[in-house]
């Protein structure tokens, strides 16, 4: 199974393909457990599987399109169990708080984009990339790099729920 998704995983990421497809599956025991390690890749794993997702403000559904919180819930939901609020400033209340340092896949990460803080969330994916539904850039689901300037002048924080 776990070679399943390691192929899965590299092929998803082949359009992004800068070193962090390999973090996906990182066999490091000390950034987290074996079975934390499996549902973190499996979190990422149907993550990636929405890129190209339309977006929709409110919306929470692959079928009809879905804005950052509904992405983000949907996504914990479906690959964890784990129901989050449908609202990236109470989802930013969910988990616990960690410093951007500490980022592991599957984190939170909040951006103030829309001239307040934690009013956009996304999932973090390794080596500063997130995958986020976005209404700018694509008008669907995505992947941004958080060292872009855009992303750096507005991230807020981020929390980890796993």
């Amino acid at each position: 199974m776990r070679l399943i998704i390691i192929l899965l995983v590299n092929l998803l990421l082949v359009p992004f393909s800068n070193a962090w497809a390999d973090d996906v599956v990182k066999n490091d025991v000390s950034m987290f457990s074996k079975a934390d390690e499996g549902l973190r890749a499996e979190l990422l794993l149907y993550a990636m599987s929405l890129i190209g997702t339309s977006y929709k403000l409110g919306g929470q559904s692959f079928d009809t399109g879905m804005d950052c919180s509904g992405f983000v819930r949907h996504v914990y939901s479906i690959a964890t169990g784990i129901l989050l609020p449908h609202n990236a400033r109470a989802i930013s209340r969910a988990g616990m708080k960690i410093h951007r340092a500490e980022l592991q896949l599957g984190d939170l990460v909040f951006f103030n984009t829309m001239k307040r803080t934690f009013s956009h969330v996304g999932i973090y994916l390794g080596d500063n990339r997130f995958v986020h539904a976005s209404s700018s850039k694509s008008d669907s689901v995505m992947v941004s790099d958080m060292g872009e300037r855009y992303w750096v002048k507005r991230f807020n924080g981020a929390r980890r729920i796993l």
